[in-house]
Formats: C-alpha cells, structure tokens, sequence
C-alpha cells in the first residue's frame, strides 16, 4: 500500500503587515519529510504510522511558515502546483493524508485549504481517500470538508497530539482502502470568536470532554472542536464541530455538540491584564508564597498568531516595577540588537534601542544600556510540544538589563518551552518572575515549573481584545462582538 505525505501549513492573521512570501516558508521535499519520523508532528507521526504499519510512504512536500501576514498567491500557487505535480509523478497511490492548518488565507483565496484539497480531489479522483490532519484552529468550511474522507484535527491546546491524530488520520485512510468504503466529513459553524482557550484546564478542558464523550457514545469514526482564528477577516471565521462518519450520520451529533458549545459561550470571556496590572498580580502571588515562578506570558505579542514578538509593553512594566534579578524575559525578537550584541562580545556593554520595531501598536523600543551576559546561535530541539523538532531561532543575546536577565532572538517564534533560556545558561527554575510570549503553547514546557500564570493581554494583534479588529468580511452578527449573534442550523460554512 502507498500513501502520499504532503501539506501547506500556514496560520494566517490577515491584520498582520504585509504578504508572506515564498522565502518565508520552510519547505520538505523527499528524504527531508520521510526524516521526520522521529518528530512529534503530524508529519512525522504520519511517517512513522506508514512504516510501522507496513505501508510505503510517498513524501511529495511539506511547507510550513511563521504564522503571518496574507500569503502572496504566486507564492501559494507556486507551492500548490509543485505538490500537485509531486502527486501525479508519484499515481497510483492508494491515499493521501495532508498536512494542513485549517486558517489559510491567500490573496485572493480566502480558503486555502479548500482550495488545496480541491485540486487533490481532482487529480486523485473519487475512489481514493484522502484524509488530513489540521490545528484546532482553523476555520473550516465544507467545501474542504467535501474533497476529503476524515477531518482531524489536533485536540488539545498545546497541541502535543499532532503525530497522535497523524496516527489516526493514516489509520482511517489504511482501514478504508482495505475495507472499500470512504468517510464523510460534515462541517457545523458557530459565529462564536472564541479568545485562545487551553485545553489543559477550565473550559476549553470541559468542552474538550464534551466532545470526547459524544463521540463515543455516536459511534463515530471521529468528532472533533475547532476553536478557530478570530485573527483573520474571512467570511467563515467562527468556531466549529466537524463529525467524520461512514455514512454520512454525522451531522446529528456534530448539530448536537454544537449547542451545547453555544450555550457554554459565556464561560469564555475574559479579564484582560495590561502590562502593569498583570506585573502587579504576579508580585502579589509571589508575595503570597507561591511554590515555584510565576509564569507571566504575553497572548497579544505571539508570534504564532501572527504578532512581530518584538513588543515591548510587558518587558517595560517589568522594568519599572524594578524586578531586577528575581525575573528573566524569554524571548523578543529583535535581530539587529542580537546582532550588535554578537559583534561586542560577552561581558561588554551596549547602547541599545530594543524592541519596537515593526509598528507602534506594540510599543516603542527600549532605549538603555545592556551588558551582555551570554551568546548562541540559537539552534534548539523542541522538548515539549513537537518534541523533537528543531527550531532555529538566529544569532540570540543574554542581555542584562537593571539586573534582570533579558533573552533576544533574531528569528520569529513563540516560546514553546524553556530551551531559549537554556541555550543562554538561564535556569528558569531560580527566579520568581519568568516572562514569556506566547498564549497557551509555553503550558506544555511550563506546566511543571510555573507556580502560577498570569496572563498580559497588552496592545497586540493576538489580543484577546478581538473587538479592535475590523471585520469587512463577514456581516453576519458573531459573538462576543453583537449579542443579536445566533446559533442555529444552516448558519453557513
């Protein structure tokens, strides 16, 4: 049995500047995608589940990006035509399993993967399942939904199940082959904006049960949330139930879950923190004896929802609170100060405008002396989500600034786990104060070394503060912009 690999994966905040361009992407052809086995990612669970099943992998391309800006459509054709023409060299073959995102949008094609998973449908035909693994937050229609035969999405936020749902993505596409028989996959869109919402705890972890617990009772071959990206002005924005059935009796229970996510909406509100105020609660917890650092992670500046990463509102509440040596700051990105640092050395002191770069949404640069403390290239393996995964942030700097430990990076990314602060010799372990960008991802790294988390929602394109956020795309009333917003059966996808 021969099971093509391939997927363009990109996360697109349609409010950040710019297009995203072909060199912006990180691209897998060939032995590079089948390397990946030893990866906790969808690719690489779907390498591992082909060959320990016993069934051939076809690797055709993988392309994956920062989460950004638009993507250019040359760009995107460019990719798209490329893994279309490595499929067809690559016929027969008997399935497909993708490796997507869910919130894809091109210039001019607000729906990426719909439009990708055409084009497979197209070439393969009708006969061939073709089964895709996505992020929980995307916005999905039925028009992706039509072209394949299984919908899955990873579960949990962080998402450390990728190469789990790969499994059972590459399992389902096995077990329709031998069987003769192909899935259906049915879509069910709620106009609800939901804010970041972990699965780890609160309720993202109740719905989360919620869905598991329907699916089993319904018998279906999957059932599953995606929470959407409210950062992306796009017709079908929402928040989504998608069943995957043999016979198309989805709908029901996918309506089902639905509701009750719907009459759960409230439970999602919330309190936002400005830089000074979360500072404040975080001295607060310290000063009531919490066991361990407290965790203070910056949602409005992630760089994987498309912010710049280069913000500086937290770190300068920081400053002024006078945290010196009990707090560290990991990371921000800023590759002309790790630069400058780079050429001065360790142990020399530097002028320094940090930060601040990309707009002024995200605050002014930080104009004061740093001395320079350690240096790395930045080249890191992932040890919590995507474990074992490599991530390459560029040349990065230890600077210390009023005594307190400052981590810059050159390369975008969010802070998945302690490993930045690793590579520079910091312990996050020894301070009180350990602040981060980053919405949920850090909770995989962090979980058992934060004593508490406070979250900062300062000015930011990932700010939970979504009502900031013009919506030309779509007229409809959603929640919790317009309380008039309804949920009923038919709202479009």
């Amino acid at each position: 049995m021969r099971i093509a690999i391939g997927g363009i994966d990109h996360e697109t905040n349609t409010y950040a500047q710019g297009l995203t361009r072909l060199g912006e992407f990180y691209v897998l052809r060939g032995e590079a995608i089948l390397a990946t086995r030893t990866q906790e990612t969808h690719v690489g669970g779907a390498v591992l589940t082909c060959e320990v099943r016993g069934v051939t992998p076809i690797p055709l391309l993988y392309a994956q990006a920062q989460p950004s800006g638009t993507i250019e459509r040359e760009t995107y054709v460019h990719l798209r035509d490329e893994l279309i023409d490595r499929l067809r060299n690559a016929l027969p073959v008997d399935g497909v399993v993708l490796c997507l995102h869910g919130a894809g949008v091109v210039d001019g094609i607000p729906d990426l993967e719909g439009d990708l998973c055409r084009h497979v449908r197209h070439l393969v035909g009708n006969d061939v399942p073709v089964v895709a693994v996505f992020d929980l937050h995307g916005n999905v229609t039925q028009t992706m939904a039509d072209s394949l035969n299984g919908m899955f999405p990873c579960h949990q936020y962080p998402h450390i199940d990728f190469h789990e749902r790969a499994r059972e993505a590459v399992d389902l596409t096995i077990r329709q082959v031998n069987e003769g028989w192909l899935g259906q996959c049915d879509v069910v869109r709620l106009p609800l904006l939901l804010p970041t919402t972990t699965t780890f705890e609160g309720i993202g972890a109740e719905v989360l049960a919620d869905v598991q617990e329907l699916e089993v009772h319904s018998a279906l071959l999957d059932l599953s949330w995606f929470h959407g990206f409210p950062y992306s002005d796009v017709p079908h924005v929402g928040s989504f139930i998608v069943a995957t059935s043999r016979q198309g009796e989805g709908r029901k229970a996918a309506m089902t879950m639905a509701a009750k996510l719907w009459s759960k909406r409230e439970a999602f509100r919330v309190d936002s923190l400005d830089g000074t105020q979360s500072v404040q609660k975080a001295q607060t917890l310290v000063a009531s004896g919490v066991d361990g650092p407290v965790v203070i992670n910056e949602t409005s500046d992630n760089c994987g929802g498309g912010a710049p990463g280069d913000g500086t509102h937290l770190l300068r509440a920081m400053l002024d609170a006078g945290l010196g040596a009990e707090a560290c700051f990991g990371f921000i990105v800023d590759p002309v100060t790790a630069a400058e640092a780079h050429r001065a050395g360790t142990g020399k002191v530097i002028d320094v405008a940090l930060g601040g770069r990309t707009d002024t949404l995200h605050g002014a640069p930080i104009i004061t002396s740093a001395r320079v403390k350690s240096l790395s290239d930045g080249r890191l393996v992932l040890q919590a989500m995507m474990k074992g995964a490599p991530l390459n942030l560029g040349p990065m700097a230890r600077l210390v600034i009023d005594e307190m430990d400052v981590v810059v990076a050159s390369r975008r990314s969010q802070t998945f786990d302690p490993e930045p602060f690793l590579a520079l010799g910091i312990d996050v372990r020894r301070y009180r104060y350990v602040a981060l960008k980053s919405s949920n991802h850090f909770r995989a790294g962090f979980r058992d070394v934060a004593g508490a988390i406070v979250t900062a929602d300062t000015p930011g394109l990932v700010t939970h503060n979504i009502a900031v956020f013009p919506r030309q795309s779509t007229h409809e009333p959603l929640w919790p912009l317009d309380e008039r917003a309804e949920f009923q059966e038919g709202n479009p996808v």
